[in-house]
């Protein structure tokens, strides 16, 4: 016998919540779907509407009908899941610690609950002060967003809210994206309002109630005692890794020791300095701050303010100091865009092809085609999109140059996918052509100048720029620039950076004949773990041929 267990004189002992699930027909079903080590399950009542709570590590989360207690286990991480009640009004959402046995998705309680990975945390309260209500927190909207802003707001504190209806407008990593609600209710608050920045995804952006009591909600804030705000746990979970992280710095520091030296010599905003180089600089009004000291630990001596002087007193602090200038704000894009292209130039061993192609064939073929597409009702091909065409046939010819470097094999990919570059006033976009390859040059015209009209009013959905396997740049037609190499796209493999055309004076069918024909440069920087030379020359080969003869393109 259990001795922590007391069952009242006269009747059957207590039964175990194990035991219940294996002895209860009505939750005979529910034991497949709760496979959770160390779990107990218990009927739950609440004056609420029905509500109940999960509890998570001592906290309580409502999701209707029964009480759930996990464990945690050290050194995992919190994920969410959706969990959608069929008694229930719309669906709600919950978190669980990731333990050894717990299934990633739950089904089977009868017909009734289902559960799926989503990113945003969302809860019921449990808060004696507070109505019941919802936590909604910043979702994460593209696989590699981990922060977001709040462009603005769409709905207002006050106003119902039905699913399907837009909340407010997400500025993400990549392009600014319509967010959603999920369920019927009134918005009661709004924690992060127009114009947010970094907010971490999970972290709780607004509150909703299904009725009333919205005035409740006027001076709400998310504190740690909210189980559900993704930032408590979100950062609760990352502290055991935290002092590796700084056990690991003193043995990286000790490289140069000149640059130790002068930030000790300056920390604490204090400048160390011999008496001499003090009065030297006194006498001269010179500010320390803008000497470079070489005496031990970074000491500014008299020789470094002589010296100073001697260069005339100039420093390039004092220099920058006259000059008027504005601090523009980078968007989230422009952040994303500078992280990804910097660590393609410091991680990608880039090199550099380029072919002079004639072009003279290509635009006789395009002043014939536009005749034809205006007449249908369509719209003009531009030169651009016989480049994207032949790219893409390229890329069919020469699979080797359609592939990414998955560090321990390369993924060769079966569709043709063309990201265009496009430069917008919001910064630089890459929408998607997919299976370009296989699309008529009247459809990839259209596509192209759809999507560019969507980048251009940072409307881009994810699928609109998701997927590519190689990228083309146009700096020629719009710009005029003859040639330059482009920087290569993670996780692609190359990008082809394509010029404008030019005249040129050439050698005619006759000797002593000369005529003029028009070169358009091309350069395609290359991975060179993925692309060697003589592939991305095997590409070039392919793509010049199709652009010297156009008619290939169509057979």
């Amino acid at each position: 016998s259990n001795p922590g267990r007391i069952s009242a004189p006269g009747r059957p002992p207590a039964m175990s919540a194990a035991q219940l699930l294996r002895h209860s027909r009505k939750l005979r079903s529910l034991r497949n779907s709760v496979d959770c080590e160390r779990t107990s399950l218990a009927r739950y009542f609440s004056t609420g509407s029905g509500s109940s709570a999960v509890k998570e590590n001592g906290v309580e989360k409502r999701i209707g009908g029964a009480r759930f207690s996990q464990y945690k286990q050290p050194g995992k991480e919190l994920e969410t899941f959706k969990v959608s009640l069929g008694g229930a009004n719309g669906s709600s959402t919950c978190r669980r610690m990731l333990i050894n046995r717990v299934p990633s998705a739950v089904t089977g309680l009868n017909g009734s609950l289902s559960c799926g990975r989503v990113a945003s945390a969302r809860s019921f309260s449990s808060s004696a002060d507070l109505p019941p209500h919802q936590e909604i927190g910043m979702p994460s909207l593209s696989p590699t967003m981990t922060e977001g802003n709040i462009a603005k707001w769409i709905k207002k504190e006050g106003d119902k809210v039905s699913p399907g209806e837009v909340l407010c407008e997400v500025e993400t990593d990549k392009a600014t994206v319509e967010m959603e609600c999920m369920e019927e209710g009134y918005l009661a608050k709004i924690v992060q309002g127009d114009g947010a920045k970094e907010i971490k995804v999970g972290e709780v952006i607004c509150v909703t109630v299904e009725e009333g009591d919205i005035e409740k909600f006027k001076d709400y804030k998310p504190s740690a005692a909210d189980a559900p705000a993704a930032p408590s746990e979100s950062k609760a979970t990352p502290e055991p890794a935290a002092p590796k992280v700084e056990e690991k710095v003193p043995a990286k520091a000790p490289e140069p020791k000149a640059p130790k030296a002068e930030k000790a010599s300056r920390s604490g905003d204090r400048i160390f300095a011999s008496p001499l180089a003090r009065k030297l600089a006194e006498d001269n009004n010179v500010q320390l701050s803008s000497v470079k000291g070489t005496g031990p630990d970074g000491r500014i001596l008299k020789a470094d303010i002589e010296d100073y002087l001697a260069k005339g007193g100039k420093s390039e602090a004092f220099a920058a100091s006259g000059l008027d200038y504005t601090d523009i704000p980078n968007a989230q894009i422009r952040k994303v865009t500078a992280n990804r292209l910097l660590a393609s130039k410091q991680t990608i061993p880039h090199y550099y092809l380029t072919v002079d192609t004639r072009v003279d064939k290509l635009i006789k073929l395009r002043g014939e085609l536009n005749p034809l597409q205006e007449a249908s009702g369509g719209k003009k091909i531009s030169i651009n999109d016989l480049v994207i065409k032949a790219a893409a046939l390229a890329l069919r010819k020469v699979p080797e140059c359609n592939s990414s470097w998955m560090n321990d094999f390369i993924r060769q990919y079966h569709n043709v996918n063309i990201n265009v570059a496009v430069q917008t006033e919001h910064g630089l976009f890459v929408p998607v052509v997919r299976d370009a390859d296989k699309k008529g040059l009247g459809t990839i015209g259209e596509e192209v100048k759809q999507l560019a009209q969507r980048a251009r009013d940072n409307s881009l959905k994810p699928q609109d720029y998701e997927g590519g396997t190689f990228t083309v740049s146009n700096l020629g037609g719009p710009f005029g620039i003859k040639q330059f190499c482009a920087i290569i796209n993670p996780p692609q493999s190359a990008i082809l950076a394509i010029g404008s055309a030019e005249k040129r004076v050439i050698p005619g069918s006759a000797d002593g004949q000369y005529e003029f024909g028009s070169y358009m440069s091309v350069t395609m920087s290359c991975d060179h773990r993925v692309i060697d030379g003589a592939i991305g020359a095997e590409f070039l080969k392919a793509f010049k041929g199709y652009i010297e003869n156009p008619t290939t393109m169509l057979l």
